[in-house]
């Protein structure tokens, strides 16, 4: 079986997006997720695509492949899949990271071995929301809570099935 990780930030309500954004600042956050997927292939969403800083597209030292539905669609650095199951088809190597956004998550969840939430104590408006996670997935007691360079508390959950 492939080895298929969701890794994803998300405060108490669930909340992972705002406006195509990441409503906080977690730049500890931001380099958990640089160390663990570099090297690997990264399947985003291509709002989460676009989301991306321009400085920052394609993610360096990553497969970038991009689910669209836009049969059209390319950008320099990435490749197009239609499907989160046609993006895995193309990747052919473990593991593999899905960086976002909701959507893309909810369709990858039951494909997924791994999770690793980083949870931030943030309240914020939110119009994406992470997946809810089930009684499947097991999970060790989580890291304390450390206070980010950016402000809010964070933590990080590995669960797996």
């Amino acid at each position: 079986m492939k080895s298929v990780g969701l890794i994803w930030a998300q405060n108490q309500a669930g909340v992972i997006g705002y406006r195509d954004t990441i409503p906080w600042r977690v730049p500890e956050d931001m380099a958990h997720f640089k160390a663990v997927t570099m090297g690997h292939p990264v399947i985003m969403g291509r709002r989460t695509w676009d989301s991306l800083p321009t400085a920052f597209r394609p993610l360096d030292g990553r497969r970038n492949i991009v689910v669209t539905r836009n049969a059209d669609w390319s950008a320099e650095g990435a490749e197009r899949a239609g499907s989160v199951t046609e993006a895995l088809e193309l990747t052919g190597q473990d593991p593999v990271w899905i960086a976002g956004g909701g959507e893309i998550y909810r369709a990858a969840m039951d494909l997924a071995t791994e999770l690793l939430v980083t949870e931030v104590d943030s309240e914020v408006e939110g119009d994406a929301y992470a997946p809810a996670i089930g009684p499947e997935w097991r999970t060790d007691a989580p890291e304390p809570w450390r206070t980010s360079r950016g402000g809010p508390r964070f933590r990080i959950r590995r669960y797996i099935r």
